[in-house]
């Protein structure tokens, strides 16, 4: 891999390793970063934001760790997950956590932009995006993310208590999409690893399919004017927007779930 190509990987890692780390702190979780393994863990009722974000360890050690996370899971009593990038060692990390009870999760293609190539979308009459810097708009903020993203209303709940306690101010920025007045988008942007990360990109169910995603995800990103890249961790279904502004895949982060609790 050329060092460029190999920068931008990282920047994908580590920028989703320092969203999680920041978020699973704030909701009071138990953090572990000690060169080797790092995690936050019992900050959330959601397994994704129970994670792991890196791991660099002998093969010796591999499954010793691997069992303190299920421990530690099993003390606080939440579901978890392991999100397994191309850094993480050692490279067999997939096999031996299936062997400890983890559950394959699928995987997010890890995707970026140069923002100077960044492609406009077409225009979607009557909507309007706006910076959300108050608590009313984190609420309406909230309340739009939880009619269609993820675990509807209960992860947007955390979601939103999260952000009102780590502030509304960069790193952070939350934007709210509205459509002929009424909220119908979200999405936030993280900046961190020296690259903007995009997250939380949610239309609501009516009015999809008709450009609201990219648009909001092109305004935003305009709006970052002191980093060269924008990356993201996609899902399935919004593949094919984000490659319609010019993102491209540069890797697979693959999640490895923990349900059990007892």
């Amino acid at each position: 891999m050329a060092g460029a190509a190999r920068m931008i990987v990282r920047a994908i890692e580590e920028n989703a390793a320092e969203l999680l780390m920041a978020m699973g702190a704030a909701g009071g979780g138990v953090q572990r970063d000690d060169g080797t393994v790092r995690w936050t863990i019992g900050g959330s009722p959601l397994d994704y934001h129970n994670a792991v974000v890196a791991a660099d360890l002998p093969d010796a050690e591999a499954d010793r760790v691997i069992a303190e996370s299920v421990q530690e899971l099993r003390d606080r009593a939440v579901p978890g997950c392991w999100h397994v990038g191309p850094s993480m060692r050692p490279a067999d990390l997939g096999r031996r956590l299936l062997a400890a009870g983890f559950r394959d999760g699928g995987s997010e293609p890890g995707m970026a932009v140069e923002l100077a190539g960044l492609r406009r979308p077409a225009a979607v009459p009557g909507l309007e995006i706006t910076r959300v810097d108050t608590e009313d708009q984190l609420n309406v903020w909230e309340n739009t993310l939880g009619r269609g993203f993820g675990e509807g209303e209960r992860e947007a709940r955390w979601v939103a208590g999260v952000y009102r306690r780590l502030g509304l101010a960069d790193p952070w920025r939350h934007y709210l999409g509205r459509l002929d007045g009424a909220p119908v988008a979200t999405i936030t942007v993280f900046l961190a690893a020296g690259v903007a990360g995009v997250y939380f990109v949610m239309t609501v169910p009516e009015a999809r399919r008709r450009g609201i995603g990219a648009a909001v995800t092109y305004t935003a990103l305009r709006e970052v004017h002191d980093v060269e890249y924008a990356v993201l961790g996609s899902s399935a279904a919004g593949r094919s927007v984000y490659a319609s502004l010019g993102f491209q895949q540069h890797c697979t982060i693959d999640l490895y779930e923990w349900a059990g609790t007892g």
